[in-house]
């Protein structure tokens, strides 16, 4: 979601020495949570995992056998900037970890990436399964529990090449990486999810000017093809819906049987982009655009899923000629669209009725200047939590969109949810204060 709209941080890297003991004691300051303090917060349910969401591709920098790598990097381009180097997660994974763990967190998700892990059709590399191996270690050695992503929108380049998800035998060859990884990495992982968001595709139709950006994906696919003397070139976000969105359930179906074929007691779950669908006095529009967004994911998800993945930015008001503009004097985020923390109890709402399955937020986030609108919408969107709880649903996390500022797609790197700013030089992780206020929550379990 976050990248379908437009494209101060504090310096502590001392605090990240010794565990990050500083971001620790900061973190409890009275000073920092008093908002939240008048809100009579109250303890979570025992076991809530609480932190934070990232990708790898977005996170690791220089994956150059990702098809989204080709495409920074060609003329015309869709991407304001390449992502080069990102935030060098790949190589200092640890210190996130260890922030996180400063922070109070007992969550992370994260992801393994496809084109490094098999970066030609058929060919694993045992090196970068051992990298994510020592990743996996350093995150539970730091109290963090791993939820892990096997696809967020990016694929291996010669996946790409042979029509990715339009592919008829991709779902075979999506579900063979999967074991792979489920063999090799499954007893570290705390839960995986197949695909990020697996309805992209679908919330990419139904955004506001389309056409024009319907247009611009199809000349820089046009030109990924010609560099790469391949005309069935595929994007997964940018696949034909038709032909690519039952490809991909049933690769979710197919790679759920794999991942529990080697690994049963490993809950396997779906993520999807749930954005909060509203027309007044119109619950049949909101039905009908309820349908284009989730297709038959919903039912996907009923039947394969051990747990259901909310991810709620913003809401969309809708009429009969699609969504509409946000309302006149909206608060708009830097990425564009409304700042509507509600959303997120109406999506967990919708998601424990359409799918019944154990509610899991997977990514809920905000790209502001103003760090202070960060740290509300959090306390805003736990409000919505804690009363889908009250209500009975089995909400089990909130981990917020992004621990770091990060490779935004295709508005590159001036679209900032992070909870901290990431120095492009010197790569200097520098939390915000919005960072110590919900790691303060955190610790002290309060929703």
């Amino acid at each position: 979601m976050r990248d379908q709209g437009r494209a101060r941080g504090i310096g502590r890297r001392s605090l990240l020495k010794a565990g990050g003991a500083g971001v620790a004691t900061m973190a409890v300051a009275p000073s920092v949570g008093a908002a939240s303090a008048a809100r009579e917060r109250r303890p979570a349910p025992e076991g809530f995992l609480w932190g934070t969401a990232i990708s790898a591709y977005q996170s690791e920098g220089n994956n150059t056998n990702s098809d989204a790598w080709l495409m920074e990097n060609l003329q015309p381009s869709m991407f304001r900037e390449p992502s080069g180097d990102a935030c060098d997660s790949y190589h200092r994974f640890d210190e996130d970890f260890a922030l996180a763990q400063a922070l109070g967190f007992n969550c992370h998700r994260f992801g393994v990436e496809w084109a490094r892990i098999e970066p030609s059709e058929g060919r694993f590399s045992n090196a970068v399964l051992d990298h994510y191996a020592r990743m996996l270690d350093a995150c539970q050695a730091r109290g963090l529990k791993p939820m892990i992503t096997l696809n967020h929108f990016t694929t291996p380049l010669w996946f790409a090449r042979r029509g990715g998800f339009e592919a008829p035998d991709s779902p075979a060859i999506f579900a063979r990486f999967c074991g792979k990884v489920a063999e090799r990495l499954g007893g570290r992982m705390s839960m995986v999810t197949t695909f990020n968001e697996a309805n992209i595709r679908l919330l990419v139709d139904l955004m506001p000017g389309i056409e024009a950006g319907r247009r611009v994906a199809e000349v820089a696919i046009a030109a990924a093809a010609k560099a790469t003397d391949s005309p069935r070139f595929s994007r997964l976000a940018f696949a034909d819906p038709a032909v690519a969105t039952p490809l991909m359930q049933a690769a979710h179906r197919q790679a759920y049987d794999a991942i529990k074929a080697v690994r049963p007691d490993l809950p396997v779950g779906v993520t999807l982009t749930t954005q909060d669908i509203q027309a007044p006095g119109r619950p049949d529009l909101v039905e009908l655009y309820q349908r284009r967004l989730y297709g038959d994911w919903v039912e996907t998800a009923r039947t394969h899923a051990d747990f259901f993945g909310v991810q709620t930015y913003t809401r969309f008001i809708v009429g009969e000629d699609g969504v509409q503009a946000p309302p006149a004097g909206a608060e708009l985020t830097m990425a564009g669209y409304e700042f509507y923390p509600q959303a997120l109890a109406n999506t967990i709402r919708w998601a424990h009725a359409a799918v019944g399955k154990p509610i899991y937020v997977t990514e809920s986030g905000v790209a502001v200047q103003d760090d202070a609108r960060r740290s509300a919408f959090i306390d805003a969107a736990l409000d919505g939590v804690r009363q889908c709880l009250d209500e009975g649903i089995p909400v089990h996390s909130y981990l917020y969109w992004s621990l770091l500022d990060n490779f935004e797609w295709t508005s590159g790197y001036g679209v900032p949810f992070g909870l901290s700013a990431v120095d492009r030089e010197t790569f200097e992780r520098k939390p915000r204060p919005s960072a110590l206020h919900f790691g303060r929550l955190a610790r002290a379990n309060l929703i």
